[in-house]
């Protein structure tokens, strides 16, 4: 096996076994970006100079007989939005196109503690939006398993990077399904936190109240490691929480049941998906697991709740790209006159932004104006509480829900783009899990074949509030098992 091909916990024990440099390491992911990058098109900035450097650091450490910890060395890959100090920083927008962020975001801050490397960060639907990185204003990306297909999104180049074996693991972002969809369709762990549990400090911000910085991992327990590392409440983010170490979830019960919702499994679906996680929650059974039928009735509303809430929350984030402050700013006319303060705000936002981002301002807008705002976002609210509350019932009942991560596999590039409805319907799984701010955990468990090449298939673990312990212990479980056969 390859350098870059380990996984996480793989890697650090070749590390402190000194079977290999974290120089090593690095170069064998550099080698890899050198040769694949040009197909797939996963990064928008590669970091080299700082990731070798970081590597050497290592060794000396390493050489030196000290500890280190679990991430020391290991080459990660950073999803355009997420700050990090002195780097540009685009959120994959033209009217960012020159950004250096002038600080860390949280998650950065505590993975330069554990002494990470990185090699880059990673194209993305501009400013978040999109489900496919078709979005980006710089370039689309490819998915690793077929070039003919996107990756997902929003989050794509990530994980694109991750399944090619460019990186050893990936922060994403995810607002309502941007690190789970993009992990189903490359066939990695993809994981959605508890709101609040990572801190959203130095994440451009897309919808604040659906907002989650999470990982992309190889393993089930890669995933756990990053979330342990990069979890905890921050002073610079009022909505971050202290994550409460719960007993081990096994411990506590001699059988635990998975939730099965039938709203989940729905017309329309890809059969041959349906076919894979319908044999998925075989195998949980066959593990020993308790399998139950449940209902999640308002789930029908959840996708059309999720795009009012988050272009109200789109529009009034995007009202700080304004040409004045920062970012790209449209100063003059053709004749070099200068161009009065409406012109260059206008003018600025015309040209700096894509059409998904103006189409979501819009919309959100005029969700938020006088006359609308109670038939539409209050009402979207209100139903958000609803949906909690179903949830809530659910989990009185099961420890975990176990539903399709995408009706589909990876659609192919161009197929959705001019379809926003019919993308926007890729989320349907996964939106709900973001208004309730639940975590969720996307994880392979299959593969279909489709125009002569293998595509992968993810199924979405849900666990309850603060259930994350929950979630990688049943998917390390499964994992564990479906990987041997």
């Amino acid at each position: 096996m390859l350098l870059n091909e380990l996984n996480i916990k793989q890697a650090h024990q070749g590390l402190i076994e000194k079977k290999f440099s974290a120089l090593e390491l690095f170069e064998a992911c550099r080698k890899k970006i050198e040769d694949a990058n040009s197909k797939i098109n996963a990064f928008l900035l590669k970091t080299y100079e700082s990731g070798e450097a970081a590597a050497k650091e290592i060794d000396k450490k390493i050489k030196a007989n000290e500890n280190i910890g679990l991430l020391a060395g290991i080459p990660v890959v950073i999803k355009d939005n997420i700050l990090v100090q002195g780097i540009v920083t685009t959120a994959a927008s033209q009217i960012l196109e020159n950004y250096i962020a002038s600080y860390d975001a949280t998650v950065i801050t505590k993975l330069k503690q554990e002494g990470y490397v990185m090699m880059g960060k990673t194209n993305m639907d501009e400013f978040a939006m999109g489900g496919s990185t078709e979005n980006s204003s710089f370039q689309k990306t490819y998915n690793p398993h077929d070039l003919e297909r996107v990756p997902g999104g929003s989050s794509g180049g990530s994980a694109a990077a991750l399944s090619s074996n460019m990186c050893l693991y990936a922060l994403g972002s995810d607002t309502g399904g941007s690190i789970r969809q993009p992990a189903a369709f490359c066939g990695v762990v993809g994981l959605k936190p508890t709101y609040g549990t990572v801190s959203r400090h130095g994440l451009i911000a897309m919808g604040s109240s659906l907002d989650q910085i999470g990982p992309f991992s190889k393993t089930v327990s890669d995933s756990k490691i990053i979330f342990q590392a990069i979890k905890g409440k921050d002073s610079h983010d009022s909505t971050s929480l202290d994550f409460p170490e719960r007993l081990n979830a096994v411990n506590k019960k001699n059988k635990l049941t998975i939730g099965i919702p039938k709203e989940y499994f729905i017309d329309g679906m890809d059969p041959t998906v349906d076919k894979t996680i319908r044999n998925a929650i075989q195998e949980f059974e066959k593990l020993g697991y308790n399998i139950k039928k449940i209902n999640l009735p308002h789930t029908e509303y959840a996708l059309a709740v999720y795009y009012i809430i988050v272009a109200a929350e789109v529009s009034a984030n995007m009202s700080r790209y304004d040409g004045i402050r920062y970012g790209y700013s449209k100063r003059s006319d053709a004749n070099g006159k200068s161009l009065g303060f409406n012109d260059i705000y206008c003018q600025s936002r015309e040209i700096g932004l894509g059409s998904e981002v103006k189409r979501r301002i819009m919309l959100g807008t005029y969700i938020l104006s006088a006359g609308y705002y109670d038939a539409f976002y209050l009402k979207a609210q209100k139903v958000r509480s609803l949906l909690k509350q179903d949830f809530d019932k659910a989990f009185e009942t099961v420890d975990c829900i176990l539903t399709p991560t995408c009706p589909t596999v990876a659609f192919k590039i161009g197929e959705k783009i001019n379809d926003p409805l019919t993308m926007y319907l890729s989320d349907i799984f996964t939106v709900a899990v973001n208004i309730v701010g639940l975590p969720a955990m996307s994880m392979p468990c299959g593969f279909i074949d489709v125009d002569n090449k293998k595509l992968p298939v993810g199924l979405q673990l849900i666990g309850p509030q603060f259930g994350e312990t929950i979630l990688f212990e049943i998917g390390s479980h499964y994992e564990t098992q479906h990987d041997s056969k």
